[in-house]
């Protein structure tokens, strides 16, 4: 298949040994067949998905290029096993679950279309799904992903600084992940792991392994899962000197294991077996690795009859523990949000025996935690000591047991009685076992705990005929409402027959405490005193401790009283005073019921203001208890209870009305003694007072957000149900919705926000009944509008809602699935509207304009929507979507083209409003559907032609609309030819149409040949490419955007720095404006003076300041591989200050790497002109052009040479080339010159510094016109030497001696004399009769040069040093021989002080004006023949003609 893309159009035969055949099945959909293969559908969607990302993953070269990798060969690797069809069923529904859950969470990562699933798997089909059923699978789907990517995100999250997040965080949580139990036991056995201090007490509840006899947990499937998160611990906890780990082993089965006689032994006893401790200080402070992968062994010791000796120290032995572990930051909330590959909701929690340091509102916890300590048994008439078993229940006051109210661990199913370790033949024996007790807190008045005592013998025969011999009982609260005090408690064992000790009504009347027996002395002192058939044993002891984790029983009497405020009314005011001396621990531990009643208390005297200032004092007293340093971290708990569990919405009344009271008598001056208090505590008095009012507010909102919750769900349901139903069965049904409520969920959809919490459900269920509505349903629905009015009104609401949805999609962008289905649905329901528009308000009577004008404007905002630009998307999306469901862009766009066509003569009216939408849409890559709708424009035109005249209104609309639609992104050239092609053709038709098609046709294409080429180098690196699209964009003649462009180009040649160079000139133009508009308009003097100043200054700067002449460079593009704007092209460029062209030319060529550097200055041939890239660049002259306004006028240098190098628009380029025979004594015989001009399509510097070759030509240059030019260079040079240094006498001396002694020195008097030798002969002259002008004019020019070089040579003579004197002597002697031999050859000449006069007028005398200069001739040139230079460092030639002297 690769091999067929790539080289589709070669052929061959393939060996038969590289081919497979596939069975497949042949799917016939909207007249396409489509070829599936006919292997598992997991299987082909693995494929798909590889070859996606595929592309992709290429992609990746830095972010997730790996991660990606790795997931596609695990989905190679699974696709294997999955073909294989070896698998068994548990195994191959496991592997499907993780191939879906890794092609999910590859979709996620990257950004591809969500895939929706059944419960098996396999993706659902839209067209058998029902849309209410696709929307919440959608749902479902969107928070699994979710959760997996919090996941995968947790596991990357690195460990570092362990320590300092451990010590910031107020909470803190173990991870303990038991790998396996390695002990030979031969019973079941059960492992209680707790924490545990060595100062011989628990931390934690106890987590319960019930470990088998064979090796294994008893519950299989808790394999490799027996894990358990201890967790509210906190940071008096950590700062713990030594915590460990500690797992008690005890079995369960025979007394002695050593009885090998298993059926006569008593089975089923609890029997101590062994520990296993580790010293886990250093995780649990995060000092030591935490890490869930590392195994640490936990090795196992022997247990000793009635007591736990904790080895602290012990050897490592053979059996044992291994189990891995994890310090967590966070609660038990926190972390499964933080760690969910760790701590999942099948994760044991085993919490902290006691409270964590911060009780977070809404955390209610009713845990009474009971430990039997030990007990004391006399054997009376045993003659061996007893094998006590406590048995232990929870009982209500008629003495029936509470079901399932001990928990005995962490991860067990709670039991209805609890049986103790025993131990064998020990007098005292010490359990130290605890259990939790959890019942209702609404039956904790009336239960109380029994324990029973049974003495258990080893043979079964025996231990069947035991009887309880003896019980104790304690009630878990108080008369008073408190409930047990936390700590040691002994009890009275009581005796008696066994019967009698399950009678509550005879032993609760007895003490249960023994120091209530020892206060009654004689009473209940003797042994044989006895109630109701028990007896108090004196002799017998048995020892509880226990621990109430309670947020809603207080054992203490004054809160307890508030909490129960309802209970006794009358004594309130005494409650509520008596808060502030209760003990702040116990507040803050009860700190949300605390809250709850007070407020309630305000709540429920709204009408009286009896408690208001005692409610208020009490909230005080809580806020400042809560600032004090030994109970701040509650600060966070307070803030929660705020915004998570306040809901007072009238409090706030309350509150301010105290506040104002309290500062009122305060502003008073009068004591008020809570004033101070209040204060302090004002920022949290604010935040419930703030808090109160939004709630008040909020409450109605709330309430109108859960109504249209129920509605919306109860209607979808309801949907849901009918779909499922036969369509006959539910006709009626889909009706009477449709009727009675489509409008309304139309209109709730339309009202409410894109952002509400309910909008996407609403809008499913739009879909939902329009996808349930058959074509009857549609024409029924219709007709029951009464009048056209009403239904123009729904049709309008319903095509403004459809564009609204489609313009704001309500699902998430990866929610493919459902956006496809909610187009199709959208997609018929236009097409039905649209026959309606047809049938009732197409005729000119009933013509609805805005109906049909939204009609159009919907339907270009459906066909345009992202979701169906197929070309963007990726091969296998592309092919999904169009086999599922269609190119919808198609039938649309004939829709489109329909109606248009059936609007007749009201075509008018939407030209040329529907010119923009209607290119939108032809702008679409999809060549059917531009065939089809591209014939609009010219049925516009047309119309437009016959109403008017022209289309001066389309082209308009059509030229500004294009120019925003191409630069978006859209456009391309066959879309300019197919749009030239079709006009073109149907122009044809319409001879008088056809030359303003024609010109038309023409403009758009050049407009959109431009538009494309500023596309495609928007993104070039290029800014020189950017600028010169730019302004072809600027400069084309049509009317688009243009400030747009302008503020674009600025922006470019302020990245390159291309700033105005000291134009002075111009500078002085616009200050001239403004002087006008200062002096003439405005009539502010003060600006106009402060414009005059500066154009003094300017004017300064022209003749004072030397400005750098920048080099011109002409630089060819040719070949086909530049761009359509630059190809086969020659521009002039304009150096920057002092570049060489070396420089310009590395830069040019940086720009276009690829490109091959030409060098000849020659017009290349065609050979270059071929694909690829070639470059030719040289050094031009700039050509000054007449200026009119400094005709017959005294210019001095300083302003004309501005002008030498810029608003120049012509260029010239000289190249010596030799003809006929060649002198080798005498090049200048033989020398021509051809000169190349080059004419730019804007004077330059312009709005670029560069500029097209719009005109070229080429001259040749004789020999002895050379010769002239070469010596009128060189005069003027001296002259302009000359005049500079008579101006400044400041300027160095070297150039001018330089210049004079290059001229007269001996060693190059070899230039008069080879021209001489070369055209002034008898030779020459007969040869070259046409020439007799031009030899006249050189030799003047050489005579002239005498009377230069001698004004010359008079100042360097004032000016030279005493140093330089031998070398002007020299030149003065020189010059003196060379005056001799001119003058005698070709004559006198003589200079008088003239001002110079630009052009061809007249001349005038000044006389000896100190601003004038030594003047010399100039040839004048004859019309149209150019000036010459010879070299890129010379300035162009100046015509300045001079007065001789008489």
């Amino acid at each position: 298949l690769f091999y067929f893309i790539l080289f589709y159009s070669q052929q061959g035969i393939f060996p038969k040994s590289f081919i497979h055949i596939k069975e497949v099945t042949v799917e016939k959909r909207r007249n396409i067949e489509n070829i599936i293969p006919a292997e598992i559908p997991l299987a082909q969607e693995v494929t798909t998905t590889l070859w996606e990302w595929g592309s992709i993953w290429k992609q990746l070269y830095v972010d997730r290029f790996l991660q990606v990798q790795a997931m596609m060969y695990d989905l190679m690797e699974w696709r294997s096993q999955l073909l294989s069809g070896t698998l068994p069923k548990d195994e191959l529904k496991e592997l499907k679950q993780k191939v879906t859950s890794k092609i999910d969470y590859g979709n996620k990562i990257l950004e591809l279309d969500l895939i929706v699933r059944d419960d098996d798997g396999n993706i659902l089909d839209p067209d058998n799904t029902s849309v209410i059923s696709l929307f919440h699978a959608h749902e479902e789907a969107t928070d699994k992903i979710t959760e997996r990517i919090k996941e995968e995100l947790s596991k990357d999250q690195p460990d570092y600084g362990m320590y300092s997040r451990i010590s910031s965080s107020p909470t803190h949580s173990l991870y303990v992940f038991v790998r396996n139990f390695v002990c030979r036991i031969g019973e079941d056995a059960e492992l209680f792991m707790s924490l545990y201090d060595p100062n011989k007490f628990l931390l934690s509840e106890n987590y319960l392994v019930r470990w088998g006899s064979r090796g294994f947990p008893k519950e299989i499937e808790m394999l490799n899962n027996l894990k358990v998160v201890f967790t509210d611990l906190g940071n008096k906890d950590l700062n713990r000197d030594k915590i460990y780990l500690i797992c008690q082993i005890v079995r369960v089965g025979k007394m002695d294991l050593k009885d090998t006689n298993t059926k006569k032994c008593t089975q089923g006893l609890r029997r101590p077996f062994g520990v296993a401790v580790m010293d886990i200080t250093d995780i649990i402070k995060g000092k030591a690795e935490s890490d869930e992968e590392k195994q640490h062994f936990i090795p196992f010791h022997p247990e000793t009859e009635n007591t736990l000796k904790l080895p602290l120290h012990g050897e490592r032995s053979l059996p044992g523990l291994w189990v891995t572990m994890k310090m967590l930051v966070g609660d038990i909330i926190q972390i499964r949000k933080d760690y969910p590959h760790l701590v999942d909701r099948t994760t044991v929690v085993a919490r902290k025996l006691g409270f964590p340091e911060i009780i977070m509102p809404g955390d209610v916890r009713n845990d009474i935690y009971i430990t039997l300590l030990q007990g004391d048994f006399d054997k009376y008439n045993k003659t061996t000591q007893r094998n006590v078993e406590v048995i232990m229940c929870v009982c209500a006051e008629d003495g029936k047991t509470l079901p399932n109210a001990i928990c005995v661990g962490a991860g067990d199913k709670p039991m209805n009685e609890y049986r103790s370790v025993v131990y064998y033949q020990v007098k005292q024996p010490r359990w130290n076992e605890t259990v939790k007790v959890a019942v209702p807190i609404e039956d904790m008045q009336r239960i109380h705990l029994r324990f029973m005592f049974r003495h258990r013998s080893s043979l079964e025969s025996k231990d069947k005929g035991e009887k309880n011999f003896a019980m104790s009982y304690v009630k878990l609260m108080k008369e008073d409402g408190t409930t047990l005090q936390d700590g040691c408690h002994d009890l009275v064992v009581l005796k008696g027959e066994s019967k009698k000790m399950e009678d509550a009504s005879a032993y609760l009347t007895l003490p249960s405490y023994r120091h209530h027996v020892e206060n009654k002395g004689a009473t209940l002192s003797r042994s044989s005193s006895s109630v109701g058939g028990l007896s108090v044993s004196s002799r017998d002891v048995f020892s509880i401790s226990t621990l109430v984790c309670s947020t809603k029983l207080t054992q203490n009497v004054g809160l307890l009283g508030l909490l129960k405020w309802r209970m006794k009314p009358q004594l309130l005011q005494e409650n509520l005073e008596k808060l502030k001396i209760v003990d702040g621990e116990e507040v803050v531990k009860f700190l949300q019921d605390t809250l709850d009643a007070l407020f309630n208390i305000m709540m429920e005297h709204s009408q009286s203001n009896e408690y208001d200032i005692l409610v208020f004092d009490a909230l005080i007293y809580i806020i400042g208890l809560i600032a004090d340093r030994k109970f701040q971290h509650f600060n966070t708990v307070l803030e929660a209870y705020i915004q998570q569990h306040f809901s007072a919405t009238l409090a706030y009344k309350k509150l301010m009305t105290v506040l104002k009271t309290y500062l009122d008598t305060s502003s008073r001056g009068e004591q008020c003694e809570p004033i101070l208090r209040t204060l302090k505590a004002l920022e949290y008095v604010f935040k419930f007072i703030v808090r109160s009012r939004t709630l008040f507010s909020q409450d109605e909102m709330q309430h109108q957000v859960q109504e249209k919750k129920y509605c919306v769900e109860l209607l979808n349901s309801i949907l849901e149900v009918l779909s499922c139903q036969d369509a006959a069965f539910t006709y009626h049904h889909i009706q009477e919705i449709m009727v009675q409520l489509l409008r309304t969920v139309n209109r709730t959809v339309i009202t409410m926000g894109r952002d509400h919490v309910l909008i996407s459900h609403f809008v499913a269920c739009m879909t939902a009944i329009l996808n349930q509505m058959g074509d009857q349903h549609y024409s029924f629905y219709i007709e029951t509008f009464q009048t056209s009015s009403e239904l123009v009104d729904f049709l309008m609401e319903t095509f403004i809602m459809f564009k609204d949805l489609i313009g704001k999609n309500v699902y998430p962008v990866d929610w493919m699935a459902m956006s496809m289905v909610q187009n199709r649905v959208f997609l018929r329901a236009i097409n039905k509207f649209a026959e309606t528009m047809n049938q009732k308000f197409l005729e000119h009577t009933n013509f609805e304009f805005q109906l049909w004008n939204n009609y159009f404007h919907l339907a270009v905002a459906f066909i345009t929507q992202d979701s169906l630009q197929l070309e963007q998307f990726s091969h296998a999306k592309y092919n999904k979507i169009l086999n599922k469901y269609g190119d919808m862009r198609r039938l649309i766009g004939f829709s489109i083209r329909d109606m248009w066509y059936k609007l007749g003569q009201n075509k008018i009216c939407f030209i040329p409003g529907m010119v923009g939408p209607i290119l939108e849409m032809t702008l679409i890559p999809e060549a059917e559907l531009r065939k089809a709708t591209i014939p609009i424009f010219f049925d516009m035109m047309l119309c437009e032609y016959q109403r008017s005249g022209d289309f001066k209104k389309f082209e308009n609309e059509i030229i500004l609309k294009l120019d925003h639609e191409v630069e978006g992104g859209r456009g391309d050239e066959q879309y300019m030819q197919l749009l030239e092609s079709i006009l073109m053709e149907c122009a044809a038709e319409h001879p008088t149409i056809f030359k303003s098609v024609e010109n038309f046709v023409n403009l758009v294409k050049g407009l959109l040949e431009k538009l494309l080429d500023y596309r495609g180098v928007m993104t070039d690196e290029s800014k020189d490419n950017r600028m010169s699209c730019t302004v072809n964009l600027l400069v084309c003649g049509v009317t688009i955007s243009p400030n747009r462009y302008l503020y674009k180009l600025r922006d470019l040649h302020l990245d390159c720095d291309n700033y105005t160079e000291a134009m002075w000139e111009e500078a002085i133009s616009l200050c001239k404006e403004l002087a006008e508009q200062y002096e003439m308009e405005i009539f502010d003097y003060e600006l106009l003076s402060q414009n005059l100043i500066q154009q003094a200054k300017f004017y300064e700067n022209i003749m004072k300041i030397l400005r750098p002449k920048p080099d011109y460079f002409a630089v060819g593009y040719y070949g086909q591989g530049f761009p359509s704007f630059l190809r086969n092209k020659v521009f002039i460029y304009r150096g920057k200050e002092y570049e060489r062209r070396e420089d310009f030319q590395m830069q040019l060529m940086s720009q276009f790497p690829n490109a091959e550097k030409m060098n000849t200055t020659s017009a290349p041939g065609d050979d270059v002109k071929c694909p690829g890239q070639y470059i030719q660049c040289f050094t031009v002259q700039p050509v000054l052009d007449e200026h009119p306004r400094f005709k017959n006028k005294p210019v001095p240098d300083q302003i004309i040479n501005f002008y030498k190098s810029n608003y120049v628009q012509k260029f010239h380029y000289s190249r010596p080339v030799r003809k006929g025979t060649v002198d080798p004594e005498n090049e200048f015989a033989s020398m021509w010159i051809e000169r190349t001009s080059f004419i730019t399509a804007y004077k330059l510097p312009g709005i670029l510094r560069w500029f097209e070759v719009v005109q070229m030509s080429q001259t040749t240059i004789s020999p002895l016109e050379n010769a002239i030019e070469t010596i009128s260079t060189a005069n003027e040079k001296i002259l302009m030497m000359i005049n500079q240094y008579q101006s400044d006498e400041s300027l160095p001396i070297n150039p001018l001696s330089m210049l004079l002694n290059g001229i007269v020195d001996p060693a190059v008097m070899g230039g008069f004399a080879k021209y001489e030798k070369a055209f002034f002969t008898e030779e020459y002259t007969r040869d070259h009769p046409e020439d007799q002008e031009k030899l006249s004019r050189l030799k003047d020019l050489i005579a002239w040069q005498i009377p230069f070089l001698g004004a010359g040579i008079k100042i360097h003579e004032k000016r030279v040093s005493e140093n330089l004197r031998p070398f002007h002597d020299r030149m003065e002697e020189c010059f003196k021989n060379l005056k001799l031999k001119v003058e005698k050859e070709y004559g006198v000449r003589e200079m008088v002080r003239v001002v110079p006069v630009a052009g061809r007028g007249e001349e005038r005398d000044v006389g000896s004006h100190g601003d004038c200069g030594w003047q010399g001739p100039s040839k004048e040139p004859d019309p149209g023949e150019p000036s010459c230079n010879l070299g890129p460092s010379q300035s162009p030639q100046v015509n300045i003609r001079f007065k001789v002297s008489p």
